[in-house]
């Protein structure tokens, strides 16, 4: 299928085939008929790409703090390796989306194939849409004028935020696309509409609707023009839809407000506010969000809890669908509003009058699904020619950031031959395809699975994800690399044991990287010299990530002790040399500032060979400490590791220090070593028994901190 993507890099957009998704569990999969290019959003998106690093820079200050922070932490080369993997990342544009059920995913009801839909589905020929993001199309409403529905919904809210009667005098600043649907909507209200703009064209326009007018640009006298409307007494309300770095639409609307005037931002504007123009009236000031209740919440956008109706009458959805009675009854014309018109295959031409300066309103994407559908449904994309069978030959499910960042480098460098990668939207594997040459992109892992030119499967997906992708590769006679965790409950384990145990000759590994990085060689190098029991302190300052964040779903993400601290107790596994023999886990105690408790835990672990471990896994520091510290004393001897990237001793004959320029967390090693056993039939770089030893003990670290 095509699909447009945009480069933040440097702002240019293009048609991209990318394989075609399937309809996940809670979602509505859409062939796609029209679109609408959001002027402003997509824009600011171009606009933003094409800007240079310093321009960019500039207009994200809190993004250049962060990174600030991270190189002090992390270092320079981490830390810019870091932001070229932000920007190299391609953008899905798009939100406006009109098309007809082709699918729908496991738990979905109220739609079924044919339906027409809106959404706020992308730029592409085929999308995958959470059914609260989707609304019915009623028959008397044509796909043109339903792509509007969603910027419609978002002025709507922008409405039901200021709360309007019947009669009352509103103001619309900025007379964009969104503006003039503001306007239609006030109309249909009962409202008096008094609409600011510098452009004579969109202020005939909304004359056209109903509105009375006045241009600053033609020198006419706002305060003048907002007092005559509003009979001497000043406006009850402004909707502000404009775009501008200037606080001035801001200040205007205070100074023109009556007393306890309602002000709602719905566009982007300066908010340097003046205390007095809003103190001596107390004006009410509010930012509205996007389309309406239930955006940016996982809970109802991803995983469908729609809100109860009888304490939340308007939702995005619900709000969608009250766009879309506006337009069957004729109140809410949109027809006017579209200025240009393209197939999908002049996408770039669309694009590039975004930013033109010509002039342009509702420009609308059309597609022709029926004309392709045996393209619509092809799940995988050849990128280059397919490389001969050969041992090591690998397929990636799961295409995100890490598996970019350093899974995928790491295996290229280590000889790999990369045949596949898989991800769920078919974007990232794409994108990661091309950039590292893969012969193949997909959405489709059981087709990999099943394709005997591949031996070698990395699993890079969520975590829920692991235990079965891990069982179904190894029951498809492939070796497994599987990013940790290897699983999340006791009963995967479990199955996942007894599976490898079936298999000797195919290999599983877990990416337990620590106990490769060159540091931590040295270290254990040194250690085996001593035949005394040590001592590890093992500090993470692990940050903090928000409640709502997958990786603290337990049914998803499983925690972060499973997810990400099963690094630190394999470390320590490793350097002791010894099977862990118990342990003991306590969390910070219960408090209503802290929403997550098991994120800020101390471990102790004892092992066979009488050695004590402590990590101390910490979500509630401060980001410019480093990250991870690790200390061992032994024998009269100290060792310390900080952040990977200096290693000091203390009373070791020949040794004092080891320092590296850039962190080296041991990824290319793991990735290395595991292929190196791959293609020579070497044994496994960890020994299964020590990878389900280190899981089996996460786990239940994890159930005792719960």
């Amino acid at each position: 299928m095509k699909q447009i993507l945009q480069s933040l890099k440097d702002g240019t957009t293009s048609l991209t085939d990318v394989p075609a998704p399937r309809a996940s569990r809670g979602a509505v999969l859409v062939h796609t008929t029209t679109t609408l290019v959001s002027a402003g959003t997509e824009r600011m998106l171009v606009e933003f790409g094409k800007a240079g690093w310093l321009s960019k820079a500039r207009q994200q200050p809190d993004k250049v703090k962060m990174v600030l922070e991270k190189a002090r932490t992390d270092g320079i080369a981490a830390t810019l390796d870091a932001v070229r993997s932000k920007l190299d990342q391609p953008l899905e544009l798009g939100y406006c989306n009109v098309g007809r059920v082709a699918g729908v995913g496991a738990g979905v009801d109220g739609f079924v194939v044919g339906d027409r839909v809106i959404s706020n589905g992308k730029h592409a020929e085929v999308v995958v849409v959470p059914r609260n993001l989707c609304a019915h199309v009623p028959d008397g409403v044509n796909d043109e004028d339903a792509a509007f529905t969603v910027v419609a919904a978002i002025g709507l809210q922008g409405i039901r935020l200021a709360n309007p009667t019947i009669g009352e005098c509103v103001v619309v600043t900025g007379l964009g696309l969104i503006g003039l649907l503001t306007v239609q909507l006030l109309r249909a209200q009962g409202c008096r509409v008094l609409g600011i703009d510098f452009d004579p064209a969109r202020l005939e326009m909304a004359r056209r609707f109903g509105a009375e007018t006045v241009n600053p640009g033609a020198g006419e006298d706002v305060m003048a023009a907002a007092a005559a409307f509003s009979r001497g007494a000043g406006v009850d309300a402004v909707l502000i839809t404009a775009s501008t770095k200037s606080s001035e639409p801001v200040s205007q609307a205070a100074r023109m407000c009556r007393k306890r005037g309602r002000i709602v931002l719905v566009g982007v504007v300066g908010l340097e506010l003046s205390r007095a123009e809003f103190y001596e009236k107390e004006l009410t000031f509010q930012v509205s969000c996007s389309y309406g209740p239930g955006r940016y919440d996982a809970s109802y956008e991803q995983l469908g809890q729609d809100y109860p109706i009888g304490f939340v009458r308007w939702t995005e959805q619900r709000n969608f669908e009250a766009v879309l009675d506006l337009m069957a009854s004729g109140a809410l014309n949109v027809s006017p509003l579209i200025s240009h018109r393209f197939e999908i295959e002049r996408a770039d031409d669309a694009m590039e009058l975004l930013t033109s300066g010509k002039p342009s309103l509702g420009i609308l994407l059309t597609y022709r699904p029926d004309q392709a559908p045996e393209r619509l449904s092809e799940r995988t994309v050849a990128l280059a020619v397919a490389p001969k069978p050969a041992r090591g030959s690998v397929a990636f499910l799961g295409a995100g950031n890490y598996a970019g960042r350093t899974l995928i480098p790491a295996f290229k460098a280590a000889g790999a031959t990369l045949h596949s990668v898989v991800s769920s939207g078919g974007v990232s594997a794409v994108h990661m395809g091309r950039k590292f040459g893969f012969a193949e992109a997909s959405t489709d892992s059981a087709a990999v699975l099943e394709n005997p030119a591949i031996d070698t499967i990395v699993i890079a997906t969520r975590h829920d994800m692991h235990a079965r992708q891990v069982l179904a590769a190894l029951r498809a006679g492939k070796h497994v690399f599987c990013e940790k965790p290897l699983c999340l409950t006791l009963d995967e384990l479990a199955g996942i044991e007894a599976e490898a145990a079936s298999r000797p000759d195919q290999h599983l590994m877990v990416g337990f990287n620590r106990r490769f990085a060159p540091q931590v060689i040295k270290m254990k190098s040194l250690l085996t010299t001593v035949s005394e029991p040590k001592s590890f302190v093992m500090t993470v300052n692990a940050g903090d990530i928000p409640a709502d964040h997958w990786t603290q779903d337990l049914a998803i993400g499983g925690g972060r002790i499973i997810g990400e601290a099963c690094h630190f107790i394999d470390l320590l596994r490793h350097l002791a040399g010894a099977p862990i023999t118990g342990f003991h886990a306590i969390a910070l105690g219960q408090n209503p500032a802290i929403r997550v408790r098991d994120d800020k835990v101390s471990i102790t672990l004892s092992f066979a060979d009488g050695s004590v471990g402590v990590i101390h896994y910490l979500a509630n520091g401060h980001k410019s400490f480093p990250k991870e510290r690790l200390e061992v004393f032994a024998a009269g001897r100290i060792l310390q590791l900080d952040n990977f990237l200096k290693l000091r001793g203390w009373g070791w004959s020949g040794f004092s220090r080891m320092n590296l320029w850039r962190q080296d967390k041991g990824a290319m090693a793991c990735a290395s070593r595991f292929m190196s056993a791959v293609k020579n039939a070497q044994a496994s770089p960890i020994p299964i028994e020590e990878i389900i030893e280190v899981t089996r003990s996460t786990i239940h670290i994890a159930e005792a901190v719960r």
